[in-house]
């Protein structure tokens, strides 16, 4: 028996919330049940009213705490309630509900653990050029860093397997999107992208004020999760940028002293001395960031062994 759980993080979204609800398909190939968890992350309005009038389940967080803890809270709870895959999407009816069945068929088949809804960002009306570049750029430099295959890194219509789910931990409180694509990378769990469709726009973003607000806050968030899930790849490209620049200077040196003229140049050897000495360094926190790395693997390994222990009581 397949169980799908389709949870859908919730903020002030009464206007939106029955449409996505009305739209989610009551029956899926080689789906034997669909559950439905609203996480009403702190609303002011009366969607928690509207969900449970759907039937959903309604998990209550107090306090508006952002998309990724709605998102980290979600998973928990399907867990717990014995999905064997969920599905992630949005309470404004972004995505197209008709294409979950695409998005988990991957999955239902074994040829991913995780799926990501790719939109066809060019095409999208509501976007501006600057965002469909600005997309289109940092999905490129995601595929790169986190080694996975995905052509819409930003998107929130993701499948997961029981057992990515139980990998992946959220650490960022500003979204989940692409900290969980660099685990994924970083732990072997197969990712695959699948195209999908957008409903018109309903609303404004509240995610972010501005592309560029957007940008900064996603670029902190890849340039931390590279750090902590790739630190020895990180440090040593930097200590090398700073060696080559300092062998280059030794050169520059050697090739004037041995032309006589090597007195004047004095000041590429004190240069090439500090770049050299920075490189040792950072190539020394590169080893301790990857003997961490490792620590922290042996840690996540029995955090899973543990989560599964407690979803069996």
């Amino acid at each position: 028996m397949t169980k799908l759980v389709i949870q859908i993080p919730c903020y002030n979204e009464e206007e939106n919330l029955f449409a996505t609800l009305n739209s989610i398909p009551e029956s899926i190939d080689g789906i034997d049940e669909i559950k439905v968890i609203v996480i009403n992350d702190g609303s002011t309005d009366k969607s928690a009213d509207t969900a449970k009038k759907f039937g959903a389940k309604v998990i209550e967080i107090k306090q508006n705490k952002g998309l990724a803890n709605a998102f980290r809270t979600g998973i928990a709870e399907a867990l717990s309630e014995g999905a064997d895959i969920i599905v992630n999407t949005d309470a404004d009816n972004q995505y197209c509900a008709d294409d979950i069945e695409k998005l988990i068929k991957p999955i239902l088949s074994g040829e991913a653990e995780m799926v990501v809804g790719a939109r066809d960002i060019m095409n999208i009306k509501e976007f501006s050029f600057v965002k469909k570049l600005f997309q289109k750029l940092g999905s490129a430099v995601l595929r790169y860093i986190s080694s996975t295959e995905v052509e819409d890194a930003p998107s929130g219509f993701r499948a997961f397997s029981r057992e990515s789910a139980l990998k992946l931990n959220v650490f960022d409180n500003y979204t989940y999107t692409m900290e969980t694509l660099i685990q994924a990378g970083a732990k072997g769990i197969k990712v695959k992208s699948v195209p999908i469709r957008v409903n018109p726009k309903l609303r404004e973003s509240r995610l972010f004020k501005n592309i560029f607000s957007y940008i900064f806050k996603s670029m902190k968030t890849t340039l931390r999760m590279f750090i902590v899930y790739r630190p020895f790849r990180f440090f040593v490209a930097i200590s090398s940028f700073f060696g080559i620049a300092g062998l280059i200077l030794v050169c520059r040196f050697l090739y004037y002293y041995s032309t006589g003229s090597g007195n004047g140049h004095i000041q590429s050897l004190i240069f090439a001395a500090v770049f050299l000495i920075t490189s040792v360094q950072l190539g020394i926190i590169a080893i301790i960031g990857d003997l961490l790395s490792i620590n922290r693997k042996l840690l996540e390994d029995i955090q899973i062994r543990l989560k599964r222990n407690e979803l069996r009581k």
